[in-house]
């Protein structure tokens, strides 16, 4: 034991460390993460586990430290010459020949050899098969019961000296970590056996303290027994975590009174906000909530203070919110920092932005300067690139070179470690990445496990992200997480669903088809469930009127002659039925007003833009996702500022046109007069709807002064089934537009006309949603065989993403981790998690400069170096020109487009996709023709897309 080593002189700062100073090491740094780090919900089931109060931080010290005790093995010992040597002069030998050349992973060896041990100290065997496999599985996949045995026993270490020496490492290892008696290893044996997902979560504790006590400027070689002990580590532990600034969110949070909203907001809470709160107080336990309430409502602070209610009831440390995208995250993550610095002092600089692109956002990078952010960016494909096997990158620097550090630890930054943060926001796919069955996702399920989880505007997510969301449910549930979930409309069979999923997780069951869910009887609404303390889940669903009172939306249908053409103009039905538009509007803009025109894609939106600048001129704007980024952020904060509250203090103009596409569909507070709307599914189309009439006190032209929405890009053609746009039947699919028009067409021609917003939206997504009938008879034979192919379409996307969801079928009743990653398919291990949890056809980005004479040019005019080098103050120009190709050009840039000479050792432009433009702003890709428009953002003609 006094030669065995854990890390060698290359990877310890220049002197061996031995293998049970490591250990202890890592013990000590699971101290460390108790008392200042780990959430006290989980401090309090360890002390369950463990059968006593005082218990439960000794085993979670050596859980933590076991986990390296596979490398007592020759299949170990024999990788560094130095360290081999030493171990054959302290006695312990093998046959270097049959060692030599065989691979035997360390962790799993610690699996077997761990399994051997407990059962020889008595330990009964449910308590031995959950502890195996958080040794065997600390390299971040979960091996099964057989994948532990070697292909030669030689590996694991032949004779009575090698068990001798392991028995030994790990009685020794346990007495100093605190457990003494005759048999220390026998008084470690926990009582309680914890839920498969706590033992989820604690491996992912595990893998932190070993990647924190893997870091060897912080924990320097130790090659002399005399100088290891557990004293000795704590003190390197203590110093190391001083260094890192690690630390926890909240801690024991106090239950906030009644005036909290208002302290907290400014004002007192609505009717509807207030419902919740008063449910959230009535909870037991954690659980799972669903507000459902229109546009404007304040969903979003209705869930921070539910989330600071849970909080406190739940032993939370701190809380996730998860957004649909980039877009919509990077606000909320100002707005999550505002509310957190009035719940508690200095806790609002320990919020972590998690998303591919949170180098663009100022407030990010503000809290960032001079801090020294690793160059990759959260789970970005290629961060690993400059990462060692703990994940620790050449870029970090110690969080104590920035005393007042306003951001999160450096440590937390690094990738697949965002959501340890205390505070974090992000997207919804870092909480979608926890339910896959990828490498690390322990990491992510131990960063959720002490929080309080907030998802917004969930039903955004599809039929396949939707699997990843129900598996993420499960688990939540089960780790007894709480979650809130907010929605405008959703419809009735997808409230179910996500009720029970959570409750299959908190009775780990493999469903909960039977679960009793009540319908709202008003809107907005709040739907709990939890388990009372009989184990029953209790149901609890109530509604309130809104604050505002309903509008009654007057429905159109503006008929648009048919797109005329071949090729790339027919694919997007852009064209000559743009004047329809412009002809509608001559007649209603006399007066003025402002006008939200949404189209379904970009190519019909650039279309719809130039036909009504032609007319209408400077009083157009275009916003897409297609324009780069410089262009997109300035015209969303123009419109916002023109179109956004009254009480911003900037005039509303007189006449405004917005053409946009589906960016304003969700998380964009304007307020237009009037709304021109291609057709979506009616959840979407009331998410656009809500644009309408948004806000009080607005003075709008007598022409529209009653709320209407015109619905575009469907065709009526007497009794038979309508025409319908064919790209938006290929985003959409055809069953849920053609019940949608069914249902436009009856609202359009009814006396009185229209919809009462939002009172009438639960009815009208339920009615879609469902399967009563909608359709007219003539078009019955048409919605059959739309809804057969959607199924179709449903059933083979669940099948999908069935591939890569955290549990196979059938297993969500398994005790333990054992073979948890078994059968995970090959395309989980490329880094590419975004395409995992969105199936939607792969697309990528590009960086946009100029070439101008002989030299490179941001598409700000800031000129670059030479071979595109690129000072610090000129980083914001470049990424300025970033702009998101067609999914149909992927193939293409990917295999033509690279980073410019210049990029390829700058941290965050090293992987960058350069797209050099010429003077006239055009390049060439593939067979196709690009060019940048200022007005009307990429340009894509020419050659034929490959899918």
């Amino acid at each position: 034991m006094a030669a065995l080593w854990g890390k060698s002189a290359g990877k310890a700062g220049g002197s061996a460390n031995l293998l049970l100073s490591h250990m202890l090491d890592t013990a000590a740094v699971a101290e460390a993460m108790w008392d200042r780090y780990l959430p006290q919900a989980m401090r309090w089931r360890l002390d369950a586990v463990a059968g006593d109060p005082g218990k439960g931080r000794r085993l979670f010290a050596w859980l933590c430290g076991i986990h390296d005790c596979g490398k007592a093995t020759p299949a170990f010992q024999c990788l560094d010459a130095a360290g081999e040597a030493a171990v054959r002069r302290a006695g312990l030998s093998w046959d270097k020949y049959a060692v030599k050349g065989t691979r035997w992973r360390h962790d799993r060896a610690g699996g077997r050899i761990l399994r051997g041990l407990l059962d020889g100290a008595g330990w009964c065997e449910e308590q031995v098969s959950w502890v195996w496999p958080l040794v065997a599985g600390h390299h971040g996949v979960f091996p099964t019961l057989g994948q532990l045995r070697p292909r030669k026993e030689d590996l694991q270490g032949k004779g009575e000296s090698w068990k001798l020496a392991q028995r030994a490492l790990v009685e020794v290892f346990s007495r100093e970590v605190g457990f003494w008696g005759e048999s220390p290893l026998a008084g470690v044996e926990p009582i309680v056996v914890p839920s498969r997902a706590v033992q989820l979560q604690l491996s992912g504790f595990v893998v932190m303290a070993d990647w924190i006590a893997s870091d060897e400027r912080h924990f320097t070689g130790v090659s002399d027994l005399a100088g290891v002990s557990m004293e000795r580590a704590r003190s390197r532990a203590e110093a190391a975590w001083g260094r890192l600034g690690l630390r926890g969110g909240w801690g024991a949070l106090r239950m906030p009174g009644p005036e909290a909203f208002g302290d907290r907001f400014g004002h007192g809470a609505r009717p509807s906000q207030e419902m919740v709160l008063d449910v959230v107080r009535r909870m037991d336990g954690a659980g799972l909530v669903i507000v459902e309430a229109p546009m404007g409502e304040g969903k979003t602070k209705t869930a921070l203070a539910a989330a600071e209610l849970l909080a406190a009831r739940c032993g939370a440390d701190g809380v996730f919110v998860g957004m649909p995208t980039q877009a919509t995250a990077d606000p909320m993550f100002s707005q999550v920092r505002s509310w957190l610095g009035k719940v508690e002092d200095g806790v609002d600089g320990q919020v972590a932005l998690l998303h591919g692109k949170r180098m663009f956002n100022t407030e990010w990078r503000a809290l960032l300067e001079g801090a020294g952010e690793w160059g990759q960016d959260a789970d970005d494909p290629f961060s690993s690139v400059g990462e060692d096997e703990y994940g620790l990158s050449s870029h970090c620097v110690d969080s104590c070179q920035d005393a007042e550090r306003r951001a999160p630890a450096e440590w937390f930054l690094g990738r697949r470690r965002g959501l340890l943060s205390p505070f974090a926001v992000g997207t919804i796919d870092q909480l979608l990445y926890a339910a896959t069955r990828t490498k690390h996702v322990m990491l992510r399920m131990a960063g959720l496990g002490g929080k309080v989880v907030v998802l917004d505007e969930i039903h955004a997510a599809d039929v396949y992200m939707s699997q990843f969301l129900l598996e993420a449910l499960w688990w939540l549930g089960q780790a007894r997480v709480p979650v809130v979930l907010l929605s405008a409309t959703l419809p009735p069979e997808q409230r179910r669903r996500l009720a029970a999923a959570y409750v299959a997780g908190m009775q780990s069951a493999e469903d909960h088809e039977g679960l009793d869910l009540a319908e709202p009887q008003g809107y907005p609404s709040v739907t709990a469930v939890w388990l009372g303390r009989d184990g029953i889940p209790t149901v609890v669903v109530e509604s309130a009127k809104s604050w505002r009172d309903d509008l009654r939306v007057r429905v159109e249908v503006l008929d648009e002659p048919p797109a005329s053409g071949t090729g790339a103009a027919a694919h997007t039905d852009a064209g000559p039925q743009d004047t329809a538009v412009v002809d509608y509007l001559k007649e209603r803009l006399v007066d003025g007003g402002c006008v939200l025109v949404i189209r379904n894609t970009v190519a019909r939106a650039q279309s719809t833009f130039e036909a009504l600048r032609e007319e209408f001129g400077c009083d157009v704007r275009l916003l897409h996702g297609r324009l780069h980024a410089g262009h997109r952020a300035d015209r969303t904060r123009e419109i916002l500022d023109l179109l956004g509250p009254p009480t911003n203090g900037t005039r509303r103009p007189d006449r405004l046109i917005v053409v946009a596409t589906q960016l304003a569909e969700q998380s964009f507070d304007v307020d237009a007069d009037l709304l021109i709307t291609d057709l979506a599914p009616v959840d979407l189309l009331l998410q656009r709807i809500g644009r309408l009439h948004r806000h009080d006190g607005v003075t709008r032209p007598r022409r529209l002064a009653r709320p209407t929405v015109v619905v575009t890009g469907v065709r009526f053609d007497n009794d038979r089934a309508p025409r319908i746009l064919r790209a938006s039947e290929l985003i959409y699919g055809r069953y849920l537009l053609l019940r949608t028009a069914a249902e436009v067409q009856r609202a359009a021609v009814a006396d009185g006309g229209g919809w009462s917003i939002p009172g009438q939206v639960p009815e009208l997504v339920a009615r879609i949603y469902g399967t009563g009938p909608v359709v007219p008879e003539g078009w019955a034979e048409a919605e059959d065989q739309a809804r057969s192919d959607w199924e179709e379409e449903q059933a083979g996307r669940r099948a999908d993403a069935a591939r890569f969801v955290l549990t196979r079928a059938g297993e969500h009743g398994a005790q333990t981790l054992e073979g948890l990653h078994f059968g995970a398919h090959s395309r989980v291990e490329d880094g590419l998690l975004e395409e995992l949890v969105r199936d939607g056809d792969r697309s990528v980005e590009v960086v946009l400069v100029r070439r101008v004479g002989s030299g490179l040019e941001a598409v700000t005019g800031r000129r670059l170096g030479p071979n595109g080098e690129v000072a610090v103050e000129t980083l914001d120009d470049v990424l300025a020109g970033t702009v998101r190709l067609p999914a149909g050009w992927t193939e293409a840039a990917e295999k033509e487009l690279g980073p410019l000479a210049g990029w390829r050792d700058h941290p965050w432009l090293r992987h960058s996709l350069a797209l050099v433009l010429d003077e006239h702003g055009c390049a060439v890709l593939g067979e196709a023709r690009l060019r940048y428009d200022d007005r009307l953002g990429l340009v894509v003609s020419g050659g034929r897309p490959r899918r």
